[in-house]
């Protein structure tokens, strides 16, 4: 009798652990000092969401949104993968997205889901149809008080376009000495990130490391394998600053273990 209800106790366990480790959606915060940051800009907040991959967060999206809309964002980022290839469902990301072009100005790229469901052009047009900035290889710029500063997008290599061709194409115009910050769906092209002398990159795409151990970190990426070196949280390399998103919904493998969901605020001053 006491062994079933161990057993019974375990179950229930792992289900409530699973359950956690898997909605329960955490606000990361970081602060970005550079003397390169306009000073118009600074204070500016940036909301990162990345690779929803069709998962649901409440009715209607409803506790996702929450955390963005409570991050209080200037402007939000969309890093890729909104959509599985697996189990393609995109009305149920855009009743997100639809809330989100409510709250700021919405930047988004695609990650390798996209490009391997081969509908990109029409969640492109479903996307642009809401309002969203849709960063195929080009930039933007946004302006204040007479002070700019360039948002970039490129597409996921997947498109058939080297990640060093597609920075090209997208900063062609670009002066040196303007403050940049770039969507790129893989923090594993850091190095090409780095050369190109971006200031910050925001990526997704390793979902953490799916399984994440305690002291160790993340336990396997898609791109960089076991043990891989880009999962979470912010990386430097010379002037460049990685951004790395865990993420928020699963694709082949279906749990998260340790590796809560997360939306990632971060806020640009000048130092």
């Amino acid at each position: 009798m006491k062994k079933l209800l161990y057993i019974g106790f375990f179950l229930i366990f792992m289900v409530v652990f699973l359950y956690i480790n898997n909605h329960w959606i955490v606000v990361s915060e970081h602060v970005y000092e550079s003397e390169r940051v306009p000073s118009s800009f600074d204070g500016m907040r940036i909301v990162q969401v990345s690779d929803l991959h069709d998962a649901v967060f409440g009715s209607r999206q409803k506790k996702l949104v929450q955390k963005v809309k409570n991050a209080n964002p200037d402007v939000i980022f969309i890093t890729g993968d909104l959509v599985d290839s697996n189990r393609y469902n995109l009305e149920q990301s855009l009743q997100a997205v639809r809330q989100f072009v409510k709250l700021a100005d919405v930047y988004y790229v695609l990650g390798n889901h996209e490009v391997a469901t081969n509908k990109v052009n029409e969640i492109y047009e479903a996307l642009s149809s809401l309002g969203v900035h849709v960063m195929a290889n080009t930039s933007t710029v946004l302006e204040r008080n007479g002070e700019r500063l360039s948002i970039i997008g490129v597409e996921d290599p997947l498109m058939g376009m080297e990640t060093n061709d597609m920075l090209a194409m997208a900063t062609a115009h670009i002066p040196q000495e303007r403050f940049t910050l770039l969507l790129a769906h893989r923090p594993e092209m850091f190095d090409v990130y780095g050369d190109n002398k971006i200031d910050v990159v925001f990526s997704g795409h390793a979902h953490g490391g799916q399984i994440r151990i305690p002291g160790v970190g993340g336990l396997v990426a898609p791109g960089q394998g076991l043990f891989p070196k880009y999962t979470a949280g912010i990386y430097e390399k010379d002037a460049t600053s990685l951004v790395v998103s865990r993420g928020l919904g699963n694709s082949t493998v279906p749990y998260r273990i340790f590796n809560l969901p997360e939306i990632v605020v971060f806020e640009l001053h000048n130092k």
